[in-house]
């Protein structure tokens, strides 16, 4: 069983050794920031959860080759959700375009998610996404990394595998965009943390 002391390297070897406790510890440490972090990309609750479930998974997938260089294995927890939210992404546009295709194929509306607070915060991220609409995929990630999910220039880059500078560079044109578009969402313009929903609430 994981022990409160340890650390991610500790835990990581760990699951290295085939220890799925390990894992769960991991994922008891990390799987709200990386809830976070999904529902501001993709803008649905249960897709976010989803996410989160294919990157611990992956995480386990890959825990033979994945030499744990940093603390915390939390950025690449990251770079493996950002990966999976694009290709879930054009997964889902496949799908829809499939439907189209079909006659009588209208998409009925999801009723599961009626609870308010799950729909005030996906309006809410939709809302932010939207305004995010005339940035680059690279911008877009930067931006909710750090902006909206708090995260330092080093994690984000870590998580992006990027420069740091980049990182940097990237978050100042989406917001140079986002004025000038004037979208005035504080949650977007914000300078501190203001992440959306855990996914405990």
């Amino acid at each position: 069983m994981e022990q409160l002391g340890e650390t991610d390297a500790e835990l990581w070897d760990r699951c290295r050794q085939g220890d799925a406790d390990a894992l769960g510890g991991l994922f008891d440490r990390h799987a709200d920031a990386v809830f976070r972090y999904c529902l501001s990309r993709s803008g649905s609750w249960q897709d976010a959860e989803d996410i989160v479930s294919v990157t611990f998974l992956e995480a386990w997938r890959q825990r033979t080759r994945l030499t744990l260089e940093r603390k915390s294995i939390l950025p690449w927890l990251l770079g493996v959700a950002t990966n999976s939210v694009r290709n879930r992404a054009r997964s889902v546009r496949r799908h829809e375009q499939f439907l189209r295709q079909l006659p009588h194929a209208a998409v009925e509306p999801d009723h599961s998610s009626s609870i308010a607070d799950r729909v005030d915060a996906e309006n809410l991220v939709k809302e932010l996404l939207d305004g995010a609409g005339n940035l680059t995929r690279g911008e877009r990630d930067a931006l909710l990394l750090c902006t909206v999910n708090g995260y330092s220039y080093l994690e984000a880059a870590e998580a992006l595998q990027v420069r740091v500078g980049t990182i940097r560079s990237r978050v100042n044109r989406a917001k140079t965009k986002l004025r000038a578009a004037a979208v005035a969402s504080p949650l977007l313009l914000a300078e501190q943390n203001n992440p959306v929903e855990s996914r405990q609430s």
